[in-house]
């Protein structure tokens, strides 16, 4: 039987709520580090061909945006989106400490922009679509709010593909990892549970490319990131 994860607004809004505070310490203890490298990669990857300014959807905290402004450094504004006010509450503390008056916070849902159409040079999000209710509304927005010729950037967990690899790390992924989760960041929500069972359910790969090309990007391409744990993926407007 095919279990759904729930990721209705309200579910997804409250738990992310919830682990706020013990967010950031989390994904770098879980990820040993290697989340604060993928979005190195992606910034580096993407920074060079940056003609305007930048929207970061489900943003959380703003690592990503961040990152992508103290590479900017000032030459185009950079927006951090999130539905979720205590995730923003954190980030815009992070920004503050940082002094970087490039990057704006803003409470918004990746379903419903409020965004002009074409207003961005860049949309990206890092772990966070497998998150939105409806992942194809979510693209479609992006792409809406992205100028024609402008890029957009899918940061997400995969599984690895090749075979032994997979099965050793899918069942580290679903058994060890949501107990150390729950266990160093108690909550009510099952977030470390949700993780994987959001994971395993999203589409990967080529499947997220064909979603991406239905929902108005093109030239799509993806690079597995540390064997295949997280994925790149790249679009054009």
């Amino acid at each position: 039987m095919t279990i759904v994860v729930d990721k209705s607004d309200d579910r997804v809004r409250a738990m992310f709520g919830e682990i706020a505070p013990k967010y950031d310490r989390m994904n770098h203890l879980l990820s040993m580090q290697t989340d604060r490298w993928w979005r190195w990669w992606t910034v580096r990857k993407l920074g060079p061909q940056i003609k305007g300014p930048v929207l970061d959807v489900c943003t959380g905290t703003g690592d990503l945006a961040l990152a992508f402004s103290r590479y900017l450094r000032g030459t185009h504004s950079v927006v951090a989106a999130d539905f979720c006010r205590e995730m923003l509450e954190i980030g815009e503390i992070k920004r503050k400490r940082r002094q970087d008056s490039s990057v704006h916070f803003v409470q918004a849902d990746t379903q419903r922009l409020p965004f002009p159409d074409a207003t961005f040079d860049l949309v990206t999000v890092a772990f966070g679509l497998r998150n939105v209710a409806d992942t194809d509304l979510g693209l479609r927005e992006m792409a809406r709010v992205c100028r024609p010729g402008g890029r957009m950037a899918v940061l997400e967990f995969t599984l690895p593909r090749f075979a032994p690899l997979r099965v050793a790390y899918t069942w580290y992924f679903r058994n060890i990892l949501p107990r150390i989760g729950q266990a160093l960041a108690r909550n009510s929500s099952a977030a470390y549970d949700y993780l994987p069972s959001s994971v395993g359910e999203f589409p990967q790969y080529e499947e997220l490319v064909a979603r991406m090309h239905h929902a108005g990007w093109r030239e799509v391409t993806f690079t597995p990131l540390t064997f295949g744990v997280a994925t790149l993926y790249v679009g054009v407007r």
